[in-house]
């Protein structure tokens, strides 16, 4: 059977799963595409609270007296405010007792104080002034005159600099010991978040197979994933795609890629809802039957994923998960190590609000498995000059071990289950 007939016709095996309902329509017009985002539950306050919490009790075991944060992920993760990075520094100090603290533009205060729903100590600077005064000044009130600051680590260095030079009593370290604890181990409802992204990419996937025809470009499936991802209630973050020889390297290639019969095409998507992200790649053949070498190696592929997801044991080292996979390819000759042809990248990576996040599957990770741990497992195959392989998806770690976000492709004419 064919991955994908020609024109805009869908004949990807759905007859099971979530697709077992889908008529083939759906995949033909985005207008048929519709929010699958109206049962989703964001994040409580009370969950917030207890991050907060969480973190205020590592920084007294880790010694430190506050964490500081810039704008991003990690400061969204703890307060739930989302702010765009700039020149203007919005800085959140969070104690390691006591309320949070924020330090942002004056004119920018009736915003954030909309925002805020943690704290209600602000500090403001004018566009004259030094934002760095006020977080020194937000720090002493906190009751911090000596010891160490912790520092997240994307915070930007010209903020870290301007700080350490008001605070030169103090140390900054790194933040770490704090965030990855507390961001690395997703709750429920973290979890349910990141199904739901899932969910919906694996619909968006279908889509974006279904609007390939002989002649299509990379960005075709890609602007055909961006629309069925919104339409479907998420934000898109990512579609790549390549065909044939592109394929082979994992990150895609600069050279102009036309869809011919017979083409591996190989494809990484990811959405958010809210702020939680999916990451999904499959491989497919464009309206041809798969050659021999083709579905071997696609078959081997499923093979290395299948003994990473069996190695991803409670109590195990992450690094078992890359080693399982890793085992399979070279035993077949490929590598050994990251040589090609083989497998050229660690065999997974964490995710969260972030698509790569602490938590890798990759040589030398002690860090060992426990509930509420979500990484991929993806190790991919690179043929240079023929073709790469790699089919990702997701796992989370429960109490009774690991569960597919996505569940593996059967075939290399079936993506989904």
């Amino acid at each position: 059977m064919s991955a994908i007939a020609a024109g805009s016709t869908m004949v990807i095996g759905v007859n099971s799963g979530m697709f077992a309902q889908t008529k083939k329509s759906d995949f033909t017009n985005v207008n048929n595409l519709h929010s699958m985002t109206e049962d989703v539950k964001p994040i409580t306050l009370e969950e917030r609270k207890n991050r907060i919490y969480k973190a205020q009790q590592l920084m007294q075991q880790e010694n430190i007296d506050c964490l500081l944060l810039d704008s991003g992920t990690s400061m969204k993760y703890f307060t739930g405010i989302s702010w765009g990075a700039s020149e203007r520094p919005m800085i959140v100090v969070i104690p390691s007792k006591g309320d949070i603290r924020y330090i942002c533009p004056a004119f920018e205060e009736p915003r954030l104080r909309e925002l805020i729903v943690f704290g209600h100590h602000i500090y403001t600077w004018q566009e004259d002034e030094s934002p760095f005064k006020q977080a020194a000044l937000a720090i002493n009130d906190a009751g911090i005159s000596s010891g160490n600051i912790g520092v997240e680590e994307r915070m930007r260095f010209f903020i870290f600099n301007g700080i350490h030079k008001e605070i030169p009593q103090l140390n900054l370290v790194s933040g770490d010991p704090i965030t990855i604890p507390c961001r690395m181990i997703k709750s429920n409802a973290e979890i349910a978040l990141m199904q739901k992204a899932t969910d919906i990419t694996l619909k968006a996937i279908a889509f974006g197979f279904a609007s390939l025809k002989e002649g299509s470009t990379p960005s075709d499936f890609s602007n055909a994933v961006a629309m069925a991802h919104q339409n479907l209630g998420a934000r898109h973050q990512f579609a790549g795609c390549n065909f044939a020889e592109a394929s082979a390297f994992p990150h895609g290639s600069t050279t102009q890629q036309i869809l011919k019969k017979g083409d591996i095409v190989l494809v990484d998507c990811g959405c958010t809802v809210e702020g939680y992200q999916s990451d999904i790649s499959r491989t497919i053949v464009y309206d041809a039957t798969p050659t021999k070498r083709q579905v071997d190696f696609w078959n081997l592929e499923k093979r290395a994923q299948a003994a990473g997801f069996k190695a991803a044991q409670l109590g195990t080292p992450l690094k078992n998960v890359d080693e399982a996979a890793r085992k399979v390819l070279t035993d077949a000759g490929f590598g050994p190590e990251y040589k090609l042809p083989g497998l050229p990248h660690r065999t997974g990576h964490g995710i969260g609000m972030d698509g790569h996040e602490w938590g890798n599957a990759i040589k030398g990770n002690n860090e060992l498995l426990v509930p509420g741990m979500c990484f991929s497992i993806e190790p991919n195959i690179s043929i240079v000059g023929e073709f790469g392989i790699r089919l990702e998806d997701c796992v989370y770690m429960t109490s009774e071990g690991p569960q597919w976000f996505s569940q593996p492709s059967p075939s290399i004419d079936r993506p989904f289950v």
